[in-house]
């Protein structure tokens, strides 16, 4: 067990409200933190959620503790689900077997008073969320026994249907993903972006079965802020969804004219001063094909052998865990949220050297909107 707690938390990206990213905060110094950082000392993280302005993060022991535009903490947390509206809080029952307390916070709160509302809930499995104290992504917004999930928006707790038995749920800027128990993933809420992967772009008011990934057990889901991504049992990513920065790694039109610009082959002029406009070529020299949208899952390539584990995605950058502990980022890294030391976007998968540089095996990764957490452990260690 000693071992297992050999392990740190890094964050990069932005911090521009104070939120704890690295050694320093970002109220008074800096916004942004391009490179991955050690979370400060004396802090055992097990579970980090992020929102736009302020991270919540739960310790071994049990503490909830806020840092950014939110401040607080309170002890006797499982789990915590951060978002700009409610921050949602997962305490331990008053006696064994009493199951667990969800209670709703307005962030600025600081967890004092009283709660918006609170909610009793019951556990299928007494035990279960104390097993999972290991460094990961909570089960939040997902509530125990996987019958219900909360929401930012009313009504804040939501009921699944019966025949619906969930693994995981993630929710983006106006979508749900649900991972069920036998691999199956379903979408619903906003389409506009091609988001829920139904091939159109229309809304789904109820959990809809991706049929392109039917035959495929998923292992993962990840929902960003308009796009989606889930990993097979086998270590395939597949993604859709919006690709406006990039967050896709697929062709998007908006790079390549930033990379025009940096290498000076931007448009030119014609004798008549006219602009001489220039499509971007592939490889073999036709126009290269950009995508804005992605309507259905697409199967993302890695270096051989790169089988991912664990996928998040902020806004509008992807991150993941590769099964030999190495941590590939892309899309929209203006805040340095991508981990490269810099703040350049990218739409195809970039290895975070750091990691690699200092010996580390990540082992899970969580993304706020513009920023990115991630645990990683000493290599030879478990």
């Amino acid at each position: 067990m000693a071992e297992e707690r050999t392990g740190a938390w890094f964050g990069f990206g932005f911090c521009g409200f104070g939120q704890a990213l690295g050694s320093g905060r970002g109220r008074g110094r800096r916004r942004q933190v391009h490179s991955p950082e050690p979370l400060g000392a004396g802090v055992d993280i097990c579970r980090v959620s992020a929102s736009w302005s302020y991270t919540a993060f739960v310790t071994r022991g049990g503490r909830v503790e806020l840092s950014g535009s939110a401040g607080g903490a309170a002890g006797g947390c499982r789990d915590a689900w951060a978002s700009e509206g409610l921050l949602v809080v997962l305490r331990a029952g008053p006696g064994p077997g009493s199951g667990a307390l969800l209670q709703a916070w307005a962030p600025g709160s600081a967890l004092h008073g009283e709660p918006l509302w609170a909610q009793n809930v019951v556990s299928e499995a007494e035990g279960e969320d104390e097993a999972g104290c290991e460094a990961q992504a909570g089960t939040l917004p997902l509530l125990p026994g996987a019958r219900t999930y909360v929401s930012p928006r009313p009504p804040f707790f939501r009921t699944l249907s019966p025949e619906l038995r969930a693994r995981r749920l993630e929710l983006g800027g106006e979508h749900a993903l649900l991972l069920g128990t036998a691999g199956q993933v379903f979408s619903w809420g906003g389409g506009r972006h091609g988001q829920l992967g139904h091939g159109t772009l229309e809304a789904e008011l109820e959990p809809r079965l991706l049929e392109a990934l039917q035959g495929l057990p998923m292992a993962e889901v990840a929902a960003g802020g308009w796009h989606s991504v889930c990993v097979s049992e086998t270590g395939d990513i597949y993604i859709w969804g919006w690709n406006e920065s990039g967050q896709l790694a697929l062709p998007t039109r908006s790079l390549a004219e930033d990379r025009k610009t940096a290498t000076g082959e931007g448009t030119g002029l014609n004798k008549d001063g006219s602009e001489v406009k220039r499509a971007a070529r592939g490889e073999d020299g036709a126009p290269a094909p950009f995508i804005a949208i992605q309507p259905f899952p697409a199967l993302l390539d890695l270096p051989p052998g790169s089988d991912v584990v664990k996928a998040s995605c902020g806004s509008r950058h992807t991150a993941v865990v590769t099964r030999t502990g190495e941590l590939y980022t892309w899309g929209w890294g203006k805040y340095g949220q991508l981990g490269h030391k810099d703040t350049t976007s990218l739409d195809r998968p970039c290895r975070v050297e750091y990691f690699v540089d200092k010996q580390l095996q990540v082992k899970a990764v969580t993304c706020g909107p513009w920023n990115t957490y991630v645990y990683a452990v000493e290599k030879g260690k478990r």
